[in-house]
């Protein structure tokens, strides 16, 4: 027990407590030190640019990336991928990494929104704004860990090149959306959303390490190895 324990903190709780202390870092840098600085200073023309350049059709694509992203998408597809996870694979390793991965970055997200606080960017903002900061976004947050943590799952069970490359593209398509239709519908400045990218892809790094590392056995000894080759693991 103490052996996992010791796992958990080096794992999982040190590296989240320091990805949460960057994330207030840059928010603190953003809002406060470089808030007049280039290229922060072109923030907001950025987001008029993107309002103005609205059009019905763009709306509706808009709506489509926003609503994949938002709190309850994101519930509904986490759990019902996982559950596939566990029936495909007979085991708990894949799902665990996937939710652990969403919840890592939905915990970094609200934690900063508490530290950070930061106005939404001086546009019409097409959607009712939620309780929290401008910094980070929520919606690009989760979307990059839900949907790059798929890709990672999907890369590591398909041999074929051509068909890694597709699925990474489809999957990076979502996260990329997001973000743009986060800034189009006027609800996050520029900096949030890339901010966002480092909360979800670090999330899913480490997720992957604590989770993933076949090598890793929770409260175990490690399995031996041959050369540099781990011996195959069970589960």
């Amino acid at each position: 027990m103490s052996e996992t324990v010791v796992q958990i903190v080096r794992r999982v709780l040190l590296p989240v407590s320091l990805l949460l202390g960057l994330m207030v870092l840059l928010g603190v840098l953003v809002t406060r030190v470089f808030a007049r600085t280039w290229p922060f200073t072109v923030e907001d023309a950025v987001n008029r640019e993107l309002a103005a350049d609205r059009t019905g059709d763009w709306n509706n694509v808009s709506l489509v990336f926003s609503t994949l992203a938002s709190t309850q998408m994101i519930v509904v597809v986490t759990v019902l991928v996982a559950l596939a996870l566990r029936l495909w694979l007979k085991r708990w390793r894949e799902p665990l990494f996937l939710c652990a991965a969403v919840t890592a970055q939905a915990l970094v997200f609200l934690l900063t929104t508490l530290a950070i606080d930061r106005q939404r960017p001086a546009v019409e903002h097409m959607d009712v704004s939620p309780p929290t900061s401008s910094f980070p976004s929520g919606h690009t947050s989760a979307a990059v860990a839900l949907y790059v943590g798929i890709a990672v799952l999907l890369a590591l069970r398909t041999r074929s090149t051509s068909a890694k490359v597709a699925w990474w593209t489809l999957l990076l398509m979502v996260p990329l959306g997001v973000a743009l239709t986060r800034m189009y519908r006027g609800m996050h400045h520029p900096s949030d959303v890339l901010a966002s990218f480092l909360n979800g892809g670090t999330c899913v790094a480490i997720m992957a390490r604590a989770v993933l590392d076949r090598g890793l056995r929770w409260g175990r000894a490690k399995l031996p190895t041959v050369g540099r080759r781990a011996l195959p693991a069970q589960g």
